[in-house]
């Protein structure tokens, strides 16, 4: 119903309404189909492979009858319900993707803190907006996950191997999709090799990838009408084959073909779910790229244009086949009309370009949330977008996923065995969202226990199958994931132990208020003139570097701002809860914490220090009227960013896992992105303090 605001006339009232309404209407829908350019192109070019991917021997009417019933429910209930319906209402602020998931339940459960910079984070609770008074009853699991540190890790580790599965998508996407559209090219060309189809794919690969660095908002420009043909023209093709060859497709849909089909193959039926899984293939970066979009546009794309046109291409794939039952390890090109092969050909070769998108922008998100969270090494991450900070881009990330993705199709350039290690990507992600879903339903949503007793049976079993199936094919390719994301954990496992290591270290080797007292009224330390802020992973207290800096130096500046950074576990900090200062009983002597989200922009451009010297004006106001003028001068005097570069020392009484793991830590530190460039702060700005820290 229509509400009234005093002030305004009904009719100009009702009709600004109507335009806002209407704008909002419109800018969902160009959403929509701007998605269909990032999010949705892994899942629909997954014709492109399914058929090929499985081992098929002599396939009868009723074998090909019962794979198009087992892909069609596996596409309505994993698509449709489980991600479309149920996934996207969990996103943590507008963020979406496993780790987003993690931080949404530790948040609620009050886990304190995943990170290094969230030890000493009491008010970690104070920023979820999420909470509310229902709340304070909380659910028995939570508050068990809560106690148990062995709970606690084992979500860490689910998190953590979703995350770096997903990364391992993001390499075998682009792969797979690549180079089974090129590979189209060998049919009316046979003399064409197939080293010459590999070399072709990782020349398309690495021109993409050199797109990146223009954003997800103009590579979606770019790559959604393309995505729109293809999503157009493969069901109208499925829906000629349909016509021509099996008009009857549709009764498949029933489930008793999937009976009589295990019924019927046994073991090999069950094997061969290790192909038909890719049929979802995609729909994972469904749920991950919802940062770049949102919830309405992301479920529009989907239901009414996803969803209906690869229901209706393996339909007309599947009618083809019962025809040509030997055609199926090219399933796709052979049920295309010979009259508008090479058309369909173009149209394939740059949608699945397009289906490499999804999962690199994916890839883009989860790298980014994990280097704020202090998880990974820091590296470069560019924000693309002025008005969407989920849109980013790496460019240290981006030409590793380049390399290895060419490197995985000069290598294994066998589409199978890419496949069989696609196959285990895809069913571990799902399985993984599948049982974090599972944690929000009891914990957060609090949702009926029958309710979560039926989605858990219903997904858990479907996707039991699956990883029993694929895990076979763990020798013939399903290894490179693992591989990929044993990697990918040790590198984060070290960052991880090492941060955590240094903290220990700041904890106990901390400078207290009173010591700090006692090194300031030294009369050989000089107060010299200017505004400094000193950099500390301590909020109760100031890191060792301080004293280290006091001695060597014999001087601090006149105003000394202690700042610490703190990340929550939110997607973004309000700008009026960014930065907090306060007093700390020492003339000249302030704090300040500086707080944000994972899906914040951390590059300030120097702006911050403006930010800070007003709340201090602010916080100062009814003070002395000469704290005011000291900070003035100070500010005018000279502006300095002062942090520790710390280093272990690494000696013969460590163990030989500190010294492996701590040596390792050093390594990687040593080489990736400082922490205070990520805020602007000018180079001629900066002074590092070095000193060494007894492992």
């Amino acid at each position: 119903m229509r509400q009234h605001c005093e002030g305004f006339p009904t009719s100009t009232l009702f009709r600004d309404c109507d335009l806002k309404r209407g704008s909002n209407r419109w800018g969902t829908l160009l959403l929509a189909y701007k998605s269909l350019g990032v999010v949705f192109g892994g899942l629909v070019t997954s014709p492109l492979y399914v058929y090929p991917s499985m081992a098929l021997m002599s396939p009868t009417e009723d074998d090909y009858l019962g794979i198009y019933s087992i892909m069609f429910w596996t596409l309505t209930l994993i698509g449709v319900v489980k991600y479309a319906c149920i996934a996207l209402k969990a996103d943590d602020q507008g963020e979406g993707g496993t780790f987003a998931l993690y931080s949404l339940l530790c948040r609620h459960m009050n886990i304190g803190g995943i990170t290094s910079k969230s030890e000493s984070a009491p008010s970690n609770r104070s920023h979820s907006n999420t909470l509310d008074q229902s709340f304070r009853k909380r659910s028995r699991l939570g508050m068990f996950i809560e106690r148990s540190l062995i709970a606690r890790r084992v979500l860490f580790f689910i998190a953590i191997l979703g995350m770096c599965m997903l990364i391992g998508d993001g390499i075998l996407t682009p792969a797979i999709s690549v180079l089974s559209a090129m590979d189209g090219i060998r049919g009316p060309f046979p003399e064409f090799s197939k080293s010459l189809v590999e070399g072709l794919s990782a020349f398309v690969l690495v021109v993409l990838f050199m797109l990146q660095k223009f954003g997800t908002a103009r590579v979606s420009f770019i790559f959604s009408p393309i995505m729109g043909l293809w999503t157009l023209t493969t069901p109208l093709v499925g829906i000629y084959n349909i016509i021509h060859h099996y008009p009857s497709i549709f009764k498949a849909i029933s489930p008793h073909y999937i009976f009589h089909f295990f019924s019927r193959n046994g073991r090999h039926g069950w094997l061969l779910l290790n192909g038909m899984v890719l049929c979802i293939t995609g729909s994972e970066a469904l749920f991950a790229d919802l940062g770049h979009f949102n919830r309405p546009s992301i479920q529009i794309a989907f239901l009414s244009c996803i969803y209906p046109s690869l229901v209706l291409t393996y339909a007309g794939q599947t009618a083809y086949l019962i025809q040509n039952p030997n055609d199926h390890d090219d399933g796709f090109y052979k049920f295309i009309p010979t009259k508008i092969y090479w058309p369909m050909f173009v149209i394939a070769s740059l949608a699945a370009i397009v289906a490499s998108q999804s999962l690199i922008s994916a890839t883009f998100s989860v790298i980014k949330q994990s280097v704020v969270l202090d998880y990974f090494p820091r590296i470069k991450i560019v924000h693309t977008s002025s008005s969407s900070e989920g849109q980013v881009y790496s460019p240290e990330t981006n030409y590793a996923l380049m390399l290895l993705c060419v490197a995985v199709i000069l290598i294994f350039g066998d589409g199978k065995e890419i496949g069989n290690a696609f196959g285990v990507v895809v069913i571990l992600v799902m399985l993984i969202t599948t049982l974090l879903l599972t944690l929000v339903m009891i914990v957060i949503w609090r949702v009926p226990l029958i309710l979560v007793a039926l989605f858990s049976f219903i997904f858990l079993t479907m996707e039991g199958f699956y990883v029993s199936s694929v895990f076979t094919k763990i020798k013939q390719g399903g290894w490179i994931p693992f591989a990929i994301s044993v990697i990918l954990a040790f590198i984060m496992f070290g960052w991880f132990y090492g941060r955590q290591r240094k903290l220990e270290y700041e904890l106990t080797h901390k400078i207290d208020m009173d010591r700090l007292k006692i090194l300031l009224s030294d009369p050989c330390v000089q107060r010299v003139p200017g505004l400094c802020f000193f950099y500390t992973n301590i909020q109760d207290g100031f890191t060792p570097v301080l004293g280290h800096y006091i001695n060597n130096m014999r001087s601090i500046h006149k105003v000394t701002v202690f700042t610490t950074l703190r990340s929550l576990l939110v997607p973004k900090v309000s700008p009026t809860e960014r930065f907090v200062v306060k007093r700390l009983g020492l003339k000249g002597v302030y704090g300040c914490l500086i707080q944000y989200g994972y899906a914040d922009s951390l590059d300030f451009q120097g702006d911050f220090v403006s930010q800070i010297i007003c709340s201090l004006q602010t916080h100062i106001m009814h003070g002395e009227d000469q704290e005011m003028i000291d900070l003035s001068e100070a500010q005018e005097a000279a502006v300095v960013h002062v942090r520790g570069k710390t280093r272990f020392h690494i000696n013969k009484n460590c163990t030989w896992f500190d010294r492996f793991m701590l040596t390792f830590y050093e390594f990687m530190h040593s080489n990736c992105r400082s922490g205070i460039p990520t805020l602007g702060v000018p180079l001629p700005q900066r002074i590092e303090v070095g000193m060494l820290y007894e492992a």
